[in-house]
């Protein structure tokens, strides 16, 4: 009985640190969004900020397809709930740093103005709420806005499938590893 509760003690004490490194780990990533010197992308240097937009979308997609592999094959040293999350998050800055860029141009993103405006742009899209104060007028924004709603339903909504299934499978182990014990 003794062992169980030590088990269980360290159990939780993991589970508390691996959401506090998630938490950390997403306060850097935000921070750094906010911090980063990131005005010299957009317009003023076309073929690197392409380049880069193109790059950390496919590396973020790459290692969400094989975090997800993981979780389908029951992978034994899978991590998806450390890691899932902060590629979504990740992603999410790197659609929103694409949009702050547009906006340099005059005429892609109307009502966009600030880093905060495209978080909050990006946030808005990927929720598919989209309240109109801040509209994609030109075709290259439009042409992004759809990108990221396309990356939305590929990669974000298996990424987030795959991490429910993870937790509902290890939710359902310890529950039967509970009821299980002498």
């Amino acid at each position: 009985m003794e062992n169980s509760r030590t088990l269980e003690t360290a159990t939780a004490r993991s589970t508390l640190w691996r959401w506090l490194a998630q938490a950390a780990a997403a306060t850097v990533l935000v921070t750094a969004y906010f911090l980063l010197p990131l005005d010299d992308l957009g317009p003023r240097r076309p073929t690197l900020s392409w380049t880069l937009f193109v790059l950390a979308l496919a590396l973020i997609a790459a290692l969400l397809l094989q975090q997800i592999s993981h979780v389908l094959l029951d992978h034994p040293h899978a991590r998806p709930g450390l890691v899932i999350p902060l590629l979504m998050s990740l992603s999410i800055l790197v659609f929103a740093t694409t949009y702050q860029a547009l906006a340099q141009r005059p005429g892609e993103l109307i009502g966009l103005d600030t880093r905060l405006d495209a978080l909050y742009f990006t946030m808005i899209t990927l929720a598919t709420v989209g309240y109109g104060d801040i509209t994609p007028h030109g075709q290259t924004a439009r042409l992004v806005t759809m990108l990221q709603i396309l990356y939305t339903f590929i990669f974000l909504t298996a990424a987030a499938t795959a991490l429910s299934r993870q937790l509902r499978t290890a939710f359902f182990r310890r529950r039967t590893d509970h009821h299980h014990r002498p």
